[in-house]
């Protein structure tokens, strides 16, 4: 008799294996950003045209008064300021979500999902690289911010941060789920304008919610529901120090709920990136 030894294959993978993961991810990512440098001026130039030209022209008519996290009145630009750091968040999120869209149809996509780590990982790591990017972008437009004479107090610089991180992550998750419904590269630019647009215009970006409630109160509920909202005043209170406790919840609340809607979605067997005829993604 001849007996037959044989080895179990090894259950999990090791932390060093994980962080190799997420640095290959997160470095592929950082590549392609400095590879598509129109991306990068693209990410300024949006928030930096709002800052000069639409700050400027309505900043005698949106008179802003002293409002919770401002001790005394403040200029127009200075008020814009968080929201247009959301508003770079917002973009690239979708435009990280968009290239999923071409990774997925060029099959790169569709190799790494099908690695052996574990499909939530994988999109995390993704997530997060879309969010570092996110913050290089946020702070290039503070400091270009800042000769412009927009200077929150100089801890506000560190305590944004955890604050940009958390609205960084739900944006991305956000546009992550839209991208698992999307099957072609060319539908995915007019669902962008569907949820980029609205969840900007109906927020505290741009105007105080009270002028809002002053002339719709129907629209003043609207802002109120939109995630988006909470992200910037998330944002606007941790630029000085501070934090709003109810927008906090909101944003992780989301980010929570929309990564597992996208960690479902992206699952083959039940989710919306559903399988084609030759196993790979639809």
């Amino acid at each position: 008799m001849s007996s037959i030894t044989t080895r179990d294959a090894p259950h999990g993978f090791s932390f060093a294996e994980y962080m190799t993961c997420l640095t290959g991810i997160v470095w592929r990512e950082g590549l392609r950003f400095l590879h598509q440098r129109e991306r990068f001026v693209s990410a300024l130039v949006r928030p930096l045209v709002w800052l000069f030209i639409f700050a400027a022209g309505f900043r005698q008519v949106l008179g802003i008064s002293i409002i919770p996290p401002y001790e005394t009145y403040i200029l127009y630009e200075v008020y814009i300021a968080p929201g247009l750091m959301a508003m770079i968040q917002l973009f690239n999120g979708m435009q990280s979500s968009l290239s999923m869209v071409y990774d997925r149809e060029m099959g790169n996509m569709r190799t790494l999902l099908v690695s052996p780590l574990p499909r939530g990982f994988l999109l995390f790591c993704k997530l997060l690289a879309g969010t570092a990017v996110s913050l290089l972008q946020v702070y290039a437009f503070l400091l270009i911010a800042w000769f412009w004479d927009i200077t929150p107090p100089p801890s506000g610089y560190l305590t944004v941060l955890p604050a940009l991180i958390l609205s960084g992550l739900m944006l991305g998750s956000l546009g992550m789920l839209i991208s698992s419904g999307i099957k072609q590269l060319e539908n995915f630019a007019g669902v962008m304008n569907f949820v980029i647009f609205p969840m900007f215009f109906a927020s505290s970006a741009l105007y105080p919610l009270w002028r809002v409630q002053e002339g719709s109160p129907y629209l003043y509920y609207l802002c109120e529901a939109n995630p988006f909202t909470h992200a910037v005043e998330l944002i606007r209170f941790a630029l000085y120090g501070q934090i709003n406790w109810i927008s906090l919840a909101v944003v992780a609340t989301c980010t929570i709920v929309f990564m597992i809607g996208a960690i479902l979605a992206y699952d083959p067997s039940r989710g919306l990136a559903r399988r084609g005829p030759a196993g790979g993604e639809g």
